[in-house]
């Protein structure tokens, strides 16, 4: 029954649920490893996100890399 429950809320709340969660998760990170610790945590996840986007729309990563990266990095 409590598994309904949470099942229901969830599925009613998705977007509170997730970002209480994201909260708690960064609050914890900033008390136990610090504000720039977390920072390049959250930078390199957002950027991992942003590549696996990329490959999941079937996008070219080199054409995306030559954009980003000084001319001559994949010799």
């Amino acid at each position: 029954m409590l598994k309904e429950y949470l099942l229901n809320y969830y599925s009613n709340n998705r977007g509170k649920v997730n970002g209480a969660l994201i909260g708690l998760v960064l609050s914890i990170l900033i008390l136990c490893i610090g504000f720039f610790k977390t920072l390049l945590i959250a930078l390199f996840v957002f950027g991992g996100y942003y590549i696996g986007k990329k490959v999941d729309n079937k996008e070219d990563i080199i054409e995306f890399l030559d954009r980003i990266l000084p001319s001559g990095w994949d010799r």
